[in-house]
This record gives C-alpha cells, structure tokens and sequence, in this order.
C-alpha cells in the first residue's frame, strides 16, 4: 500500500538506491576512486588517451588470469590461490616453444598447446589434494602456490633449456627474466589492433580474453558445467541428485589451472618477456582481487565480474604511476605508490570478501 500511494520520484529513488545496493559498495568506491584519478590526471595535463589506451592493453593482457578464478569459484573450492602452478605450466611452454626455435604465432600457440597437459596434470593433482582439505581451500592453496613457485626455483636452474636466448651466458640454468622480442612478443596485442581518436585498441588481445570468456560461459551452460555449479552452490543436494562432488571439484580445479597456463602466455606476449623464479609468487592476489572488485563473491561469480574487475584493477594502477610521477620528481615515490595503490586494492577486494556469501 506504501508502495502504491508513493510519488514516482520516491518510487525513482528507492529503485537507483536497490540498484546501488545490487551494484556493490566495493566496485562504486572503486569507480569514484578510478574518476578521481582520472580527473586529477587531466588537470595534471596527462594525456587521457594514452591512459586509457594503457588500460585496454592491461586489460586484454589480464583478463585471463581474472577468468582462471571463475571455475574455482563455481565449483565450490573458492578463490584459486594455487594460480601460480598454472601460470608456473604456461612459462614451461613458453619456454619450450623458445627452446624449439619457434616464432610468432607458432611459437604462441605453440606454448599454449605445450602448456596444457601440463596443466591438465598440474591441476588434478592440486584438485585431488584440495577435496583432502575441505574448508581450508584458500590456506592450503597460498602455501602450495608458494612452495611451488620456490621449488621451480630449483628447476629453472637445473632443468635442461640451452638456448642461449635463455641460458645464463656462465653457470647452468636460464635467466630471470627472458625477451620475446622476435618470438611471439605483441602477437595478439598487435593483431587488427587500431587507433581511435588518440586511444589505440588491441584488438587481438582483446578477442582472445573474449573468446576463452565465451568458451568458459558456454561450459558452465553445458551439463557437465550445470552438475559443476550444482556441486559448488550445494554439495548435498547435488550428491543427492547423483552428481559426484568431488569429481567436479577437481574438473574445476583442472580447467582453473588451464586458464592460469594460458593466462599467463597473453599475459607475456603482451609484456613481452617471460618472467621466470619468484615473479609468479603473488599473481593469484592480483587476479582474486580484480574479480572480487568486479563483484563475485567466495561462492559465487560471473564473467561480467571478471570482465569488470580486471579493467578497474588495472586501469587504477596504470593512471596512480604517472599521477605519482607527475606530483613528485622524486623517482622512488612513483613506485612506492603503485605498491601502496596495488596492495590496498587486494587488502580491501580480501576484506570485503565480495560482498555477502
């Protein structure tokens, strides 16, 4: 009856307030934050579309990384913290592609199809070990994401790569950080991409995050991606309907590490480097606080959160550094402030949990 007698602007205001309660109070500080950069940015009188061609090449670079934690989420081990055994199975293509003397898209999706027994391996395991550790997903997977990262250490140096595109120059093993210049550097970042007033675009990139976002939304539509969710929203129910939980949870587990692999190898092409030892170590915080931001929560989540979160994440850091720059000529200032920006984020993305469960 409250309802009916009311004037249509309250009517308007209660519908924008229900609105903003669905959007989020993370993603809209976030918004408000990532404006207020922008503004400041302007006054400042840095380009914009340069910023804002920056944050489509980082979004195009990341969004597969994001899209890694989707099918962990849905299957009900929350949040993919073991991301960085993933992302440890694509460097090993990549680095066998580079091995192989392979070049451009060759050498691409080379690595990519290198990469994914591995992951495929990789991720039943991590799975298998998961359904041991019901309830500390989250904990477990942190430590086997690092101890994993650490013992690569070892394996980078012993393992047997030789190409002296790699290979220390003295000593065994390869190096840190390793160029793909004249391999597959900007392959997709390069592909059909375009300028529009000032702001170029990478289209290449862009499509195949959208391709692989669209492969991953058609599974979960599927009956093996339905029984998948089922298992993760309700594990009774869906063991009463005779959906095995534990067989979901590792498939989860297993197409989450795939994504890592590949994520990972869009992720280099577009930096245009391979970054070996201990660089993978914090890449799940990154890419659970983008989809937390974009609004998925521990249990549940969609391929607009990703989409979302991804560009706000890294649209932020790419306008804080040269905002920084530009405020202060003192060079370690710059850095200090993406540091403290990009870990502010992931603190407040973690703490906010996504919202309700």
């Amino acid at each position: 009856m409250e309802n009916a007698n009311a004037t249509p602007f309250a009517r308007a205001l209660r519908g924008i307030g229900a609105g903003l309660r669905s959007f989020g109070a993370p993603r809209i500080i976030i918004i408000v934050f990532l404006v207020s950069l922008w503004i400041t940015s302007t006054l400042l009188k840095i380009p914009f579309p340069a910023v804002l061609s920056d944050s489509l090449v980082r979004l195009g670079m990341n969004a597969v990384l994001t899209l890694a934690m989707l099918p962990s989420i849905l299957s009900g081990t929350s949040l993919y913290f073991g991301l960085p055994l993933g992302i440890i199975c694509g460097l090993l293509g990549g680095v066998m592609s580079i091995e192989l003397d392979l070049r451009g898209f060759e050498a691409f999706f080379g690595a990519v199809a290198m990469s994914l027994p591995l992951a495929v391996l990789v991720g039943w395991g991590y799975g298998w070990l998961l359904n041991r550790v019901k309830g500390s997903e989250m904990t477990v997977g942190t430590y086997i994401g690092f101890g994993f990262v650490s013992l690569m250490s070892f394996g980078w140096v012993t393992l047997p790569f030789h190409h002296p595109e790699m290979a220390w120059a003295i000593g065994k093993g390869i190096r840190v950080t390793i160029s793909l210049e004249g391999r597959f550097s900007g392959v997709l970042n390069n592909l059909w991409s375009f300028d529009i007033l000032g702001v170029r675009v990478p289209t290449g990139a862009l499509a195949f995050s959208a391709l692989c976002c669209l492969l991953v939304w058609l599974f979960f539509r599927s009956r093996s991606g339905l029984a998948m969710k089922s298992a993760g929203m309700s594990p009774k129910f869906a063991e009463a309907s005779g959906i095995n939980v534990n067989r979901m949870r590792i498939r989860g587990t297993i197409l989450s590490t795939v994504l890592g692999a590949v994520g990972i190898l869009v992720y280099s092409q577009g930096f245009g480097f391979l970054q070996l030892y201990q660089a993978p170590m914090y890449m799940g915080f990154i890419a659970a606080a983008s989809i937390l931001i974009g609004g998925a929560t521990l249990k549940t989540g969609r391929i607009s959160h990703v989409i979302i979160g991804t560009f706000l994440f890294h649209s932020i850091l790419v306008v804080a550094l040269p905002v920084a720059n530009t405020v202060s000529q003192l060079g370690s200032l710059a850095e200090i402030s993406r540091s403290v920006v990009s870990n502010g984020i992931i603190l407040y993305a973690l703490a906010q949990k996504g919202g309700a469960e």
